[in-house]
């Protein structure tokens, strides 16, 4: 029917004519973003099963970050260990060559210096390899966690690569006393004697004991009184004993519990097996703080077994030396089995780092390929089949075009009614 209020041919063919603009829209836009899915109305369910792989495959790769970054956290570990082979190698070599008769006293002594430089370069590497701030050399407590997942963890084991750790500190065996007595700096007043200002004296006597080679020399210490009493620091009491003993018999300890400092006497042999530690004052004079000690007493024990009370009542608790030494053919020979056991556990955590990095590379490998094949799945899913999508462009244009060309002829027909009217 010819009309010329409603022109319903061009009404039809525009009608056409946006569907097939809208879909080579669509197509151009899939084309170009490279995506079959560009909006939720595109595909609701796909884009929900999209974006959980998405955020499955952004955490699987994460995860494989993570697992290298555990094997370079290995790896800085395990290199440590292997400079600290070399150090306690050379620490076994001069304990051998201490061990042997043909060398004097002084050239073991020499020997010696350089195995306590050997010990505390064991204990600078433990203490300063460090990742992230984290060490994890200078201690055996605690672990570290390398998540590998949403849920998932590998444990790094923490180890204690110190000379403590190890069995390697020096020391000289034999036997030692340790103050119950605690300052917080050894600048600190560890010794108060008051005598009343009548000039007396507290004096230390201090024998160590050995049925193996004879008794140690004797060394015995003044310390003057004050009225009011004379303070001496930690610092002066070491100083006092070790100038009247003729070697280090006395060093500052501190508890690694409560971080108190006390006093420590250790034998100067290593076969030492006792002690014995009095304490004698004038009529008028007492010692307070390190040694509890009352007014005219004469060689008082001042010794109790270690662990005795767990107190501080002013006594020195005795107890067997520890640490190794070359100093003398017997501790060079019992450096020998102690500095083999410490390469034989720095050897086992060695060994346990290479297997944990073994582990972790099989981890990330797996990580890896599940991260690609969710990638594939996603892909199919998201990506759009350019040579489908090309098909319908074309498809679409072809219709566009026709669909122009159309209106342009549906929208000249009103003029045909028009002709008519004028005759």
């Amino acid at each position: 029917m010819l009309t010329i209020k409603n022109n319903l041919m061009s009404t039809n063919a525009a009608r056409h004519l946006g569907s097939s603009y809208s879909a080579l829209s669509e197509s151009v836009e899939r084309l170009s973003s490279g995506l079959r899915i560009n909006s939720a109305k595109d595909d609701a369910a796909g884009m929900a099963v999209r974006e959980l792989m998405r955020a499955d495959i952004a955490v699987l790769r994460q995860a494989s970050r993570n697992a290298q970054d555990g094997i370079s956290l290995l790896q800085t570990m395990e290199g440590a260990l292997s400079v600290m082979d070399g150090v306690l190698i050379r620490m076994k070599e001069l304990a051998e060559q201490a061990a042997t008769g043909s060398y004097s006293q002084d050239q073991r002594k020499i020997m010696h210096a350089e195995f306590t430089e050997m010990v505390e370069e064991i204990d600078r590497i433990a203490n300063t390899h460090a990742i992230n701030g984290i060490e994890m050399l200078n201690t055996a407590d605690g672990s570290i966690n390398i998540h590998i997942g949403t849920a998932e963890t590998i444990a790094i084991d923490k180890s204690n690569m110190t000379s403590s750790g190890l069995g390697v500190s020096i020391g000289n065996s034999g036997y030692q006393a340790v103050s119950d007595h605690g300052v917080d700096s050894a600048g600190d007043t560890w010794l108060t004697v008051d005598d009343g200002g009548n000039g007396e004296n507290l004096t230390l006597d201090i024998q160590f004991t050995d049925t193996t080679n004879g008794n140690e020399s004797a060394v015995s210490v003044d310390f003057a009184g004050a009225g009011g009493g004379a303070n001496y620091s930690l610092t002066q009491v070491v100083d006092a004993i070790n100038a009247q003993a003729g070697f280090t018999m006395a060093s500052v300890t501190t508890d690694s519990a409560t971080g108190k400092q006390h006093l420590k006497v250790a034998s100067e042999g290593s076969t030492a097996d006792g002690v014995t530690i009095t304490a004698s004052t004038g009529a008028n004079t007492t010692g307070a703080g390190g040694l509890a000690v009352g007014a005219g007493v004469t060689d008082a024990g001042v010794t109790e077994a270690d662990g005795a009370n767990g107190t501080d009542d002013g006594r020195m608790r005795t107890m067997e030396g520890a640490g190794i030494n070359i100093l003398d053919t017997a501790s060079a020979e019992d450096a020998l089995s102690v500095v083999g056991s410490a390469i034989h556990a720095k050897d086992t955590v060695r060994a346990s780092l290479g297997y944990k990095m073994n582990r972790l590379e099989s981890t990330r490998a797996v990580l890896d390929i599940q991260s690609e094949n969710l990638l594939t799945a996603e892909s199919r899913i998201s990506d759009v089949d350019v040579a489908t999508e090309m098909a319908k462009m074309t498809r679409n244009q072809v219709l566009a075009q026709a669909g122009i060309a159309m209106l342009s002829q549906a929208n000249g027909m009103p003029q045909m009614a028009l002709s008519l009217l004028g005759r």
